[in-house]
């Protein structure tokens, strides 16, 4: 069974710091192309980072580029994103996921449908 377990939210000042990780559970992470994405109160969820360990290769959103770095742990089978200058617009629910599909030597995937996602994510809110 494929799982993900999101935690390190919370409630943050603006500008402040916070460090997502997210557990996988039934697959090796660092064998294909992993995101985090987020949805915001009304709004549809959005991919902000992804990352390839085995082309070591990421991406990013522009809304976060500069200020957020996804990274992985192969051997905890776990990976992160390290929030900085957090702003009140990254207030959200935050949600790791995995294209399946992806193949070594192939560009990452953004396409949010090309992701699957189980857990329940992890709350995060910065107030201003």
């Amino acid at each position: 069974e494929m799982q993900f377990d999101e935690s390190g939210g919370g409630l943050v000042q603006a500008g402040g710091s916070l460090r997502l990780s997210c557990a996988a559970a039934g697959f090796p992470v660092g064998d294909y192309a992993v995101g985090w994405f987020r949805q915001a109160p009304g709004q549809e969820r959005e991919g902000i980072s992804y990352m390839s360990s085995s082309d070591d290769s990421t991406l990013y959103a522009e809304s976060v580029k500069g200020r957020f770095t996804i990274s992985g742990d192969s051997a905890k089978n776990t990976f992160y994103l390290q929030m900085n200058s957090l702003k009140t617009e990254d207030t959200a629910v935050y949600y790791c996921a995995t294209d399946l599909s992806w193949v070594p030597g192939s560009p990452i995937a953004t396409d949010v449908d090309r992701y699957h996602y189980w857990g329940q994510g992890t709350q995060v809110t910065v107030s201003s």
